[in-house]
């Protein structure tokens, strides 16, 4: 068991974030957390706990998108009336560079150089999309734990039609200056405003980062992260709509990084059950990148 610690993350665009951080003050490497979509500073602490060592410290944090709903806070604010809406059900998802680089550079002023991401879930797209556009920049490697398509999700739970109307409702609202209007009846029981809903749910948004669901669609994005990358899936995903050999295998034709990949059998989204196997492929992973 090692020492927690309170940590107050300022992002470049002067957002406040809390974290955790576990391990050592002077850790010889740091893993960034990036938690998914309505999860929080809490999430997969079984994991988490496992990781941290002697040499290794591992930072949490909420991201403008922890729970399901939650306000933003920002430096210096004086009315919390006036503070921006976000969580799972309002954040917006391109915010994930500035949220990242808060954390990163937080890492950095406590003196770790060796620093890594790792995003569950949600967190995946936001770790490849803030290494797209930051190229990676101040970090060794990557590491993607249940990578899954939501457009793909959408289109086996909802059916094509029916999720065309949905997006059709969305895009108007937008039009309408109306983007934080929440939908009614989305389904997966997770609330989410119209603009969300595109962002999650639509085949061209900048989020349809793992495009294994849209054969002629080039992951432009993924592709352009040279970073070590490990990705690990699990066996019996219920949010995926196909086996995870064949996601496994799109990842390795679709990126031109030293990727890695791994499937955790018997293993569910969440990796309940399965902590252990996760945090030992992860460090074994990072004693080699």
């Amino acid at each position: 068991m090692y020492s927690c610690y309170i940590a107050h993350i300022i992002t470049p665009k002067e957002v406040l974030l809390n974290g955790l951080w576990f391990g050592v003050k002077k850790p010889k490497r740091a893993v960034i957390w990036v938690h998914g979509l309505g999860s929080s500073v809490f999430s997969k602490l079984d994991v988490i706990e496992k990781l941290a060592d002697k040499k290794t410290a591992v930072i949490s944090f909420n991201n403008r998108g922890h729970d399901k709903v939650s306000r933003i806070a920002h430096v210096g604010e004086r009315k919390i009336g006036k503070t921006d809406i976000g969580g799972g059900a309002h954040e917006v998802f391109t915010d994930c560079v500035d949220d990242i680089q808060g954390a990163i550079n937080f890492v950095r002023r406590a003196g770790v150089k060796n620093i890594y991401l790792a995003g569950h879930s949600t967190g995946c797209q936001k770790s490849i999309y803030w290494a797209g556009k930051k190229r990676g920049r101040g970090i060794k490697g990557i590491i993607l734990l249940a990578p899954i398509s939501d457009y793909s999700l959408a289109v086996r739970d909802l059916g094509m039609n029916k999720l065309l109307k949905v997006l059709k409702v969305a895009r108007a609202l937008v039009k309408r200056r109306r983007p934080n209007m929440p939908l009614p009846n989305v389904p997966w029981g997770i609330p989410c405003d119209a603009q969300r809903f595109l962002s999650l749910y639509s085949p061209d948004s900048a989020e349809e980062i793992f495009t294994y669901a849209q054969p002629k669609k080039v992951p432009r994005l993924l592709k352009s992260v040279k970073l070590p990358t490990l990705v690990v899936f699990a066996s019996k995903d219920e949010f995926a709509d196909r086996p995870a050999k064949k996601i496994a295998d799109w990842f390795l034709r679709n990126t031109k990084a030293n990727l890695q990949t791994l499937i955790i059998p018997r293993a569910t989204h969440g990796f309940r059950g399965k902590e252990i196997q996760v945090a030992s492929a992860i460090k074994k992973w990072i004693r080699t990148h």
